[in-house]
């Protein structure tokens, strides 16, 4: 008999190619508390993630110096205090294109049910130059903040 001891890993996404080294990239952001940089967001296992210091909508560019292929694109987001339906867009180009869309998608935020927000994509995009996400944080036009709390892409 063979036998192998396995941890056991309650987040079967977390398994896979490691992460892109983020701190090497150009962000463009439309806006940033200075008490919650982009960098919160894009490296390291900061929390608090990156906050807009202006309320509406936001738009955060991922440039690459070198066309990347991707594979996957995690989001994670999270608002404990405001109820407030979030939609955010993802695009991409490989350069000098028009932006093409990878996902579109609305999420309901609630301090009394769901505060957090976590979305794993499979993709298969190849030289890659531009990684755009769109966030408008309140559909329903409120003075509400966009925030990402994590962005990594493989």
């Amino acid at each position: 008999m063979r036998k192998r001891i396995v941890p056991y890993s309650r987040h079967p996404h977390a398994e896979g190619p490691p992460w892109l080294d983020l701190t090497m990239v150009t962000a463009e952001i439309t806006s940033e508390d200075a008490e919650h940089p982009i960098e919160c967001a894009l490296v390291g296992d900061n929390e608090e993630g990156w906050r807009a210091a202006e309320s509406g909508m936001q738009r955060l560019r991922i440039l690459f110096d070198q066309p990347q292929t991707l594979r996957r694109i995690h989001l994670h987001f999270v608002e404990p205090a405001i109820t407030r339906t979030q939609e955010f867009v993802l695009r991409w180009s490989a350069g000098g294109e028009a932006l093409a869309e990878i996902v579109r998608q609305q999420w309901n935020f609630s301090p009394d049910g769901t505060v957090s927000e976590s979305e794993d994509y499979q993709v298969h995009l190849e030289d890659v130059r531009l990684l755009e996400l769109t966030i408008n944080p309140d559909i329903s036009g409120s003075a509400a903040h966009a925030s990402l709390a994590k962005l990594r892409l493989a």
